[in-house]
């Protein structure tokens, strides 16, 4: 049945594929062998194929191909591999917000809403993280998180705000609140 492979295609930009090969290919190689999965990387032009090694009739896993594709993604995106393969754990979830498809390709206007999303000295970005204990990547016009489904869905909600126009302190409030839902929840309170 090989007409029937599941192949999956990402272009990342020229200047990550260096991240997502790793020191001697020890990053692809790792990729490869904890996920059954086999990645063609053109370093020229940033394209990579991923596809498993084996059949799923013959022990392949389907979902590997899925979770791969988001480690190719985290890394293209910005995140070190090491932070990039958090997304082997069935717990932990990508989001990838191109911020030019809500504000358009005018250069200042996406150096503004990316300045408010990074805030001065790095402090927005921070403050998402901290508050919702997600790591996230800003590469170009792309703001990548990564973490667990919910907190992911909370900083993306937090961005989301930002490039909408939401002043800071309205963020920053939503995310307090965020944060003491996420405090009480774990303990089974909420």
């Amino acid at each position: 049945m090989a007409g029937h492979e599941q192949v999956f295609y990402v272009t990342l930009p020229s200047e990550r594929v260096s991240a997502l090969l790793g020191p001697n290919g020890s990053v692809k190689r790792e990729i490869e062998e904890r996920l059954g999965v086999r990645l063609e990387i053109d370093g020229a032009s940033g394209h990579v194929e991923i596809r498993l090694m084996r059949a799923p009739d013959q022990g392949g896993d389907p979902v590997a191909l899925f979770k791969a594709k988001d480690i190719v993604n985290a890394i293209g995106s910005g995140f070190r591999p090491e932070l990039a393969m958090k997304l082997i754990s069935d717990n932990t979830s990508l989001t990838v917000l191109d911020v030019s498809e809500f504000i358009g390709k005018d250069f200042r206007d996406l150096r503004r809403v990316m300045g408010r999303i990074i805030g001065s000295q790095g402090k927005t970005k921070r403050i998402i993280e901290e508050t919702t204990h997600v790591d996230v990547a800003i590469q170009g016009d792309r703001v990548a998180i990564l973490g667990h489904p919910e907190d992911v869905e909370a900083a993306r909600r937090a961005v989301m705000m930002l490039v909408q126009g939401s002043p800071h302190n309205v963020v920053y409030r939503y995310l307090d609140q965020y944060a003491q839902r996420r405090k009480f929840s774990r303990r089974g309170l909420f």
